[in-house]
């Protein structure tokens, strides 16, 4: 599948690598050639930090497009987010690329799980969420490429828990806990 990642930061690369490993074709953009890397991908990854995105996402032609978004509008200083109660950074991304099909998905975790989504044998759980089914569909073979163990997480408006989520796991990493865990979906038989 061809895969185009707008952003070439942590997240960006670490998804990127993965992707390549498992025979993807990815162009990873930084700020001077984010359309052709939305041109290049049958999937565009928004990959950018939350101030870039609106700026970046409403030039680009993303119409008839998966978008997977991996922001979070946190607050510059990390201390909480823009967003969250009545709307989401994933339903503002889905309004600011018009058009697009927007799965929320690889943005409450850091990106050192995304190079290493396994803790002893078992694979971290990766939760996303959209109002496509087709959309959906693609981003969970994605997210298990990657090494990750997809849960289909609802409606794209469930991104106001997926980004709190993320804010959580941001504030135990560097609050004490370090980097090197991962929240996981367990399930009985």
């Amino acid at each position: 599948m061809k895969i185009g990642i707008l952003g070439k930061g942590n997240v960006g690369g670490a998804l990127g690598e993965a992707w390549t490993r498992a025979g993807h074709q990815v162009t990873l953009a930084g700020r001077s050639n984010l359309a052709e890397a939305a041109r290049a991908g049958e999937v565009v990854v928004c990959a950018l930090p939350w101030p870039a995105t609106k700026d970046a996402l409403t030039s680009l032609d993303l119409k008839g497009k998966i978008l997977i978004d991996a922001t979070n509008p946190m607050l510059p200083d990390l201390s909480g987010l823009e967003l969250g109660t009545t709307t989401s950074g994933g339903e503002k991304v889905a309004e600011w690329a018009k058009g697009a099909r927007v799965v929320k998905a690889f943005n409450s975790t850091g990106a050192n799980n995304m190079a290493a989504p396994e803790y002893d044998g078992m694979k971290v759980s990766m939760l996303y969420c959209g109002d496509d089914a087709e959309a959906k569909r693609v981003a969970a073979k994605l997210i298990a490429d990657v090494g990750f163990e997809p849960h289909d997480a609802g409606p794209l408006s469930n991104s106001r828990s997926l980004e709190q989520l993320a804010m959580l796991w941001v504030w135990m990493a560097f609050h004490g806990t370090g980097r090197e865990f991962a929240f996981q979906v367990v399930k009985r038989p």
